[in-house]
């Protein structure tokens, strides 16, 4: 693993952790499963990995030289797009990838394919960007998980997804984009602000110059913030999340109201991609 202690040290000297995609990175608020979540990347086939996150947070010594671990307060105003924006600018044409700790990446049929073969085959298709459903998951014991993680105990709700037609600037009806809700965002919306409702995100994209992330996780290219092609479906993949239900916990009003996160919709997650292809949480497109 390489160490960089700021971001700026990072970006002077990016050509070995931005050489070659697909890039994940991963924005690391505390501790929790954050190890975890960097395997995971490794594992579904990412040739480099960026961390970010303060230095009190600790990766493994065994993590190899392909992961890249930079000093970064993920708390301070416009961290997220200050990190994604600049990585941007330093690998264009590359496919990146962000997500926070204790956030793992499905995309169909990831048990035996890697996240290169399905962006080679996205690329055919001409499309630069992959929509990404944030799939909430929560520890189905949170007397013995308190702070609702548990990769062993993990539950997500099968139902209560829904999409709404979303709206642009001017407000006409903006082509192929819809915003969509559901999970824990959806069933204790009281607890949570308007804005961070939706679970849609781009999370997987080709960096070009000019591009840009937007706070709420769309982009300036609106081509980007489409779920599908003009012709056909395309290919979408599920963003599994213990962070709602983390925050959710974490919350002194919200933790003191919140007993269980189960209800009667919710099922064991299964660590597959089948239960997501099967509950229609991500989508295939044309890959067969």
């Amino acid at each position: 693993m390489k160490q960089y202690p700021s971001l700026e040290e990072l970006l002077t000297n990016a050509a070995p952790a931005l050489a070659k995609g697909p890039i994940a990175l991963i924005l690391m608020e505390d501790d929790v499963e954050a190890d975890s979540t960097v395997r995971h990347c490794l594992s579904s086939g990412f040739r480099s990995v960026v961390a970010f996150g303060v230095s009190d947070i600790i990766l493994a010594n065994d993590l190899p030289d392909t992961v890249h671990r930079v000093v970064y307060d993920m708390s301070q105003s416009n961290a997220l797009t200050d990190v994604v924006n600049a990585m941007i600018e330093k690998a264009p044409a590359q496919w990146i990838y962000y997500g926070y700790n204790s956030e793992y990446i499905f995309f169909p049929f990831c048990e035996n394919r890697a996240i290169g073969e399905m962006l080679s085959f996205h690329t055919e298709e001409r499309r630069d960007a992959v929509l990404t459903y944030v799939v909430d998951l929560y520890a189905g014991d949170l007397d013995a998980h308190p702070n609702a993680v548990s990769l062993d105990d993990a539950y997500m709700d099968k139902s209560g997804y829904y999409a709404l037609a979303r709206k642009d600037k001017e407000n006409n009806f903006a082509e192929r984009q819809l915003d969509f809700f559901g999970g824990l965002r959806w069933r204790f919306e009281e607890h949570v602000p308007m804005p961070r409702r939706r679970i849609d995100r781009i999370s997987i994209f080709r960096a070009k110059p000019g591009l840009r992330l937007n706070p709420d996780h769309t982009f300036n290219d609106q081509e980007y913030n489409t779920y599908a092609c003009p012709w056909h479906h395309s290919i979408t993949a599920a963003l599994c999340s213990f962070r709602t239900a983390k925050a959710l916990k974490r919350n002194p009003v919200s933790a003191a109201q919140i007993k269980t996160f189960r209800w009667h919709n919710s099922a064991p997650f299964e660590w597959h991609s089948q239960q997501l292809l099967d509950l229609g949480l991500m989508e295939p497109g044309q890959w067969f």
